[in-house]
């Protein structure tokens, strides 16, 4: 299996400046990328994230590009998993849960998960788009602009149960020049989209743009934990010695 493209990645994730833990989660591996952030309002948001993502580092190894979205469903599985097993264990956890985007890529190929409204937005040929759907009351209900009090909670997270907790999956062909922007809501709710596809447009490394993700969190109220991971897609090239 060869690929004639490479990727370069870095994660940030910060506090906020109101709550008094974090609890979002993120993982930076070779071909498997994440982010987590746990139920506000619900027990142990911190440990719901720090387990799904605890789970997924052994789906993070070469695959056919095939084989992408049985193996990236079997890792949201095995995040799942997790929390029912830390439930059973300790069962003052009952209710925790937690939002999971994720990026699997092999050859030129990308397969992405999401369950919850953290979010994936793409940069490609200049323009930035949000390629996950936020899974809120608001995304299931016809016209709802039109419905009073609808209330703006999610629809679908981890929560160890396997009744309709199944992840969105979603392939792509990957270009070089592409820039993957995975977040938590701490970024998404307080950053206008304007300032994230301005961001995500400078020529600055997957780090410089992590951290101008996060201080613009911050200075746009950073009441939320905010995690990012920035990933950028590039040409292969052989090592000379190769």
């Amino acid at each position: 299996m060869t690929s004639t493209i490479s990727v370069e990645a870095a994660g940030r994730t910060h506090i906020g400046l109101v709550r008094r833990r974090n609890e979002d989660a993120m993982y930076v591996g070779r071909s498997l990328f994440a982010v987590a952030d746990g139920l506000g309002g619900h027990p142990a948001g911190n440990i719901a994230s720090a387990a799904a993502i605890e789970a997924l580092p052994h789906y993070d190894r070469p695959v056919d590009p095939a084989d992408l979205p049985a193996t990236l469903g079997r890792a949201v599985r095995a995040a799942n998993e997790a929390l029912r097993h830390k439930i059973e264990a300790e069962p003052q956890l009952a209710g925790m849960g937690t939002t999971l985007v994720a990026l699997l890529w092999s050859g030129t190929a990308a397969i992405l998960a999401n369950v919850g409204d953290s979010r994936v937005y793409l940069l490609r040929d200049g323009g930035t788009v949000q390629i996950t759907e936020d899974h809120t009351y608001g995304h299931l209900v016809a016209d709802a602009a039109n419905v009073p009090n609808l209330p703006e909670r999610l629809s679908r997270w981890l929560d160890g149960r396997a009744d309709g907790r199944s992840p969105d999956l979603s392939t792509w062909d990957m270009r070089p020049g592409d820039r993957f922007l995975l977040c938590s809501d701490g970024l998404s709710s307080y950053v206008p989209f304007d300032l994230i596809n301005a961001t995500l447009r400078s020529p600055s490394d997957p780090n410089e743009v992590a951290d101008r993700l996060i201080t613009l969190a911050i200075d746009h109220g950073g009441s939320d934990n905010v995690t990012v991971v920035v990933i950028d897609v590039r040409e292969y090239r052989v090592p000379p010695d190769a």
